[in-house]
């Protein structure tokens, strides 16, 4: 494993238990509202794994907080603009695929925007969370190919298609092509 993989692995997983500990919860109740095993999250937790995308959704579901706000120091500038060598950057250890938080940290916004860049034949699958059914998200095609698969419909995203949906609903990214794909998901909170 590289130094730099590792730095990352113990530093989502200090940041996890800083959360969980934060939210006054114990690691079984953090398995039992996220439906991820005590163990794995003890493992995170340790550094000895790299959580996937799916499973850190989970994760921060259960803490009441997006991917990008898991992301966010808890010291960042309270600033409007953030310059891109700035933004935090995040790849998921099994589909490579690699997410930027856009958004500027701290402003207190409900919204938040994130740059993927997702691998030829990469998929991603969300179980459906009716906690987060207030939750929705646009996503946004610049390039490539995006296949958003729900429950009831497969969308077939090209260059410039946009697809809202509720994040609560069960789904799954597919790059179904040879190239990569790169979008933008805006992700809105809802009430909080």
């Amino acid at each position: 494993m590289s130094d730099t993989m590792h730095h990352f692995e113990q530093a989502t997983g200090a940041r996890l238990k800083t959360l969980r500990q934060g939210h006054g919860l114990t690691l079984d109740e953090l398995a039992r509202a996220s439906g991820v095993s005590r163990a794995m999250i003890s493992r995170v937790e340790r550094g000895e794994v790299s959580p996937t995308a799916a499973l850190l959704a989970r994760l921060c579901e259960a803490l009441g907080m997006s991917l990008s706000q898991f992301f966010t120091p808890d010291d960042a500038p309270n600033s409007p603009f953030i310059r891109r060598d700035d933004q935090y950057l995040w790849r998921d250890p099994v589909t490579g695929y690699l997410r930027r938080s856009v958004s500027p940290p701290g402003t207190g916004s409900g919204v938040d925007i994130v740059e993927v860049e997702f691998p030829p034949g990469a998929r991603v699958s969300f179980p459906p969370r009716a906690e987060s059914r207030d939750m929705t998200q646009h996503v946004w095609l610049f390039e490539g190919r995006l296949d958003m698969i729900l429950p009831d419909k497969t969308h077939a995203l090209h260059a410039g298609d946009c697809l809202f949906m509720h994040i609560g609903d069960a789904f799954e990214f597919h790059n179904p092509s040879d190239a990569p794909a790169r979008y933008a998901v805006i992700l809105d909170r809802g009430r909080r």
